[in-house]
């Protein structure tokens, strides 16, 4: 069955929300793992250990991010409601280009303002397929009007999390990642 990115872009993005919102947090990390962690993209859990805070004994991942050195402290009995999650599979990878690929973008009517919030909602998800969403509506609209300082930055954080989290995902170069998502979104 032949689909076009448009059609496939759709379908995957509802399949692939829902799947991300069923599947998040479901297994412990361990020292050494890469995970992402929402807003702030990939990084290594580089140790596991218990502190008394308050009185109470609670055990924390300490994340490293990879992209800059950003060390995060999580209560593993959180992991689920911070969004902690495990990297997309190579195989996935087809379903966020498809979302790149995808043209059609309501965003460009709304204000300044408003398309910022809606993009950092989408962002602060951890999803990569809506980070994936919230670059290519904002690279597009960049090349028929300005962008906000505000809009600038998130597209600079969308662009950031997309090639980090792919690149390790297929195992290749930031650099080969970006020029593979710009041809997306050229054509």
């Amino acid at each position: 069955m032949s689909y076009k990115v448009s059609d496939m872009a759709k379908e995957s993005t509802q399949k692939k929300i829902v799947a991300f919102k069923v599947c998040s947090g479901t297994r412990d990390f361990t020292v050494g793992d890469l995970a992402v962690y929402p807003a702030h993209g990939v990084g290594r859990i580089e140790a596991v250990e218990s502190r008394s805070i308050g009185g109470d004994k609670q055990n924390f991942y300490i994340m490293r991010i990879l992209e800059n050195d950003m060390v995060i402290m999580i209560p593993t009995r959180n992991v689920k409601s911070v969004g902690l999650r495990d990297l997309i599979a190579e195989d996935e990878v087809k379903n966020v280009y498809a979302i790149l690929g995808e043209k059609d973008n309501g965003q460009d009517n709304q204000t300044w303002n408003r398309r910022y919030r809606d993009y950092m909602e989408k962002i602060k998800t951890g999803s990569l397929y809506e980070v994936a969403g919230v670059f290519r509506d904002l690279y597009l609209l960049k090349s028929t009007k300005d962008l906000s300082f505000g809009e600038r930055k998130l597209l600079d954080t969308a662009q950031t999390l997309l090639l980090k989290e792919l690149s390790i995902a297929r195992s290749t170069s930031e650099d080969v990642i970006l020029s593979e998502i710009e041809s997306l979104l050229v054509n």
